[in-house]
């Protein structure tokens, strides 16, 4: 299935500047494996941590998260912080 995720912050540079991408995955861990597959830049951000948000929930440890058709997704460095 193929979705629209939304790139936020230092990940946009990885994809050429690009605000969002169109990329084929069903879970969270399909995701980030098909973005450091297609994105070789972005490997280094996703192993450090990133965070996904779906329909503006913030899911962080959950990979085999569905990805609902339609959902609005973003990919985001993680914040740290207290």
């Amino acid at each position: 299935m193929s979705i629209e995720v939304h790139l936020w912050g230092a990940l946009r540079p990885m994809a050429g500047g690009a605000l969002s991408i169109s990329i084929e995955a069903s879970t969270i861990r399909e995701l980030f494996r098909k973005l450091a597959e297609q994105y070789p830049g972005m490997e280094p951000h996703i192993k450090r941590g990133v965070a996904v948000s779906i329909n503006g929930q913030i899911y962080r440890d959950q990979w085999d998260t569905v990805l609902p058709k339609d959902a609005e997704i973003y990919v985001m460095p993680r914040v740290p912080g207290g």
